[in-house]
């Protein structure tokens, strides 16, 4: 069944409500990341799509994220628990909750307005091209996977 569009505002929508049920001290379900963390970790790709983040990732990791991992990350199986994450995306210090659930608020609601068009002439820093629904499913099940963990 393929996911929900994150191009679409009823999709928007809805992953803001459950951000916003987030609190300060919610607890994680499985993995080592707080709330604040998480919620920094979830900005991540959309830090890389707007150019805020321009770490690139190592030549030989990327030749083998798009052989060995792009159909995981893409595709529309949920991700695994405990699954682990590329150095860049790691967020080990502390985050203040409210600036970082308000970034990434606002970059789900600028994906939406840019469009798949638009998102889709931006290559992935790991993947490079991806396509409509490359780019869907990897920012929408990574989205869900971490606000599941948080139990939202």
């Amino acid at each position: 069944m393929p996911l929900p569009s994150i191009y679409k505002s009823e999709t928007s929508q809805q992953l803001l409500a459950r951000i916003d049920a987030l609190k300060p001290d919610s607890k994680a379900l499985w993995g080592k990341m707080n709330v604040a963390q998480m919620l920094a970790h979830l900005c991540v790709p959309y830090e890389q799509i707007k150019g805020e983040n321009t770490e690139q990732v190592p030549w030989y990791l990327k030749l083998f994220l798009k052989l060995f991992l792009k159909n995981l990350l893409t595709n529309e199986a949920p991700y695994l628990k405990n699954a682990r994450t590329a150095p860049s995306f790691l967020k080990v210090n502390e985050h203040d909750f409210e600036i970082e659930k308000n970034r990434l608020k606002t970059y789900i609601l600028e994906i939406e307005r840019m469009g798949a068009q638009e998102l889709c002439q931006r290559p992935s820093l790991s993947l490079g091209i991806l396509n409509e629904t490359e780019w869907n499913n990897m920012l929408y099940k990574h989205l869900d996977h971490h606000l599941r963990q948080f139990g939202v």
